[in-house]
C-alpha cells in the first residue's frame, strides 16, 4: 500500500495565488506519483473569494480537501486545525504565497524515506524582505535563542515535512496562545535541515503587518521562555539594593557632613526611572497572567464551521 502525503496549507485572502499554486502542486504530485496525495488547505476566515475558490477545486480534484474555520483564528491556530485533519503518514506545512517553493518537498520527501521525522526549510536569502524586517527578525531568532532553554532554529520558518508521529504529537498540544516554530523544536524527533532560498509573493499582499509580526514576537518569547519573570525579578534585586547602598551612602554622609539638599533634577530621574522599570514588570507579568487567564476559560482554540461540503460547529469540531 503506498504511503500517504498531506499537503497542508493555511489560506487568507490569498484567491489571487490558489491558481498557480494548483499548478505547481500537480506537477510536484507528477513527479511524485508513487505515493498518495491529500491537499488540505485550511480557510482561515478569508474574506475574498478564496473559499468559492477552494469549493471548485474540490469538485474537480478530490485530492483536495478543505477544512472553513467560522472566522480568522490566525494562522498559528490554522495550522492546529491542519493538523487534526491531517490524514496523510507525513504532512508538509506550506504557506500558499509560493516563498515557499513546492519543488523542494521532492528532497524532503527523499529525506523522509531515510528515516528523518522532521524535514525543515532553512532560509538562505528571505526573498522581498525589507532590510528593517529582516533585521528585526534574525535579532529576534537570536533573543529567543539566548532566553530559550530548546534549540530554536534560526531562519527557519513553518515550511517543512512532518512525520505522522510528529503530527499525533503536536494535536496533544492545544494551547490557545500557539508559537508553532518553538512546538517543532520543543517535540524533539529526528530532524534534518535543508537550505533554499525563499521567493518572492506570487501575487497579492502579505496579511503580517509590523504589529502583527511584534504580537507573534511577544507570543514566541512568553510561550518558550520564562526569562522576562526572571529578568523582572533580578531588575528588582539590583535596584533595591542600589538604592539600600545610596540610602546609607547618604546617611553616612548627612552625619559626618551634616544635612545637604539632593539634587531636584536628579531626584526626578531616579523616581521616573524606577517608575519605569515598575511598570515594565507589571507589564511582563500582565503579559504572563493573560496567557493563563485565556487558557483557564478551556474554550476549543478553533471552530471549524465546514469540512468539505459537511457542515460542522462546536461538538463535531
Amino acid at each position: 500500500m503506498s504511503k500517504k502525503v498531506t499537503l497542508l496549507i493555511p489560506v487568507y485572502n490569498e484567491e489571487k495565488v490558489l491558481p498557480e499554486l494548483y499548478l505547481r502542486l500537480q506537477e510536484l504530485i507528477g513527479r511524485n506519483n508513487g505515493y498518495e496525495w491529500e491537499i488540505l488547505f485550511i480557510n482561515d476566515g478569508s474574506s475574498d473569494h478564496t473559499l468559492e475558490q477552494l469549493r471548485r477545486m474540490r469538485k474537480d480534484d478530490p485530492r483536495v480537501n478543505y477544512v472553513n474555520l467560522s472566522r480568522n483564528f490566525g494562522k498559528e491556530v490554522a495550522m492546529l486545525a491542519g493538523f487534526d485533519y491531517c490524514t496523510g503518514d507525513c504532512c508538509v506545512v506550506m504557506d500558499a504565497d509560493l516563498q515557499d517553493p513546492p519543488e523542494l518537498i521532492d528532497c524532503m520527501l527523499e529525506y523522509w524515506e531515510q528515516g528523518y521525522d522532521d524535514i525543515y526549510a532553512r532560509r538562505r536569502t528571505r526573498g522581498e524582505e525589507s532590510w528593517l524586517r529582516r533585521h528585526l527578525s534574525l535579532t529576534f531568532y537570536e533573543l529567543l535563542q539566548r532566553m530559550s532553554k530548546i534549540d530554536i532554529l534560526p531562519n527557519v520558518g513553518d515550511f517543512r515535512l512532518l512525520d505522522r508521529r510528529c503530527i499525533l504529537t503536536l494535536r496533544r498540544m492545544r494551547e490557545r496562545e500557539r508559537y508553532t516554530k518553538g512546538l517543532f523544536s520543543w517535540i524533539g524527533y529526528n530532524k534534518k535541515g535543508i537550505e533554499f532560498d525563499r521567493g518572492n509573493r506570487r501575487a497579492g499582499r502579505s496579511s503580517w503587518s509590523f504589529f502583527k509580526l511584534l504580537n507573534l514576537a511577544i507570543e514566541g518569547i512568553t510561550s518558550s521562555s520564562t526569562s522576562p519573570l526572571r529578568i523582572a525579578t533580578v531588575s528588582g534585586i539590583l535596584f533595591a539594593t542600589v538604592s539600600f547602598l545610596y540610602a546609607i551612602y547618604f546617611l553616612t554622609k548627612t552625619i559626618l557632613y551634616g544635612d545637604q539638599a539632593a539634587g531636584f533634577p536628579t531626584l526626578i530621574i531616579t523616581i521616573l526611572f524606577l517608575g519605569g522599570i515598575q511598570l515594565l514588570s507589571l507589564g511582563v507579568i500582565g503579559e504572563y497572567i493573560g496567557r493563563i487567564f485565556k487558557e483557564t476559560k478551556q474554550r476549543p482554540a478553533y471552530i471549524a464551521s465546514d469540512y468539505n461540503e459537511e457542515k460542522l460547529g462546536y461538538d463535531n469540531t
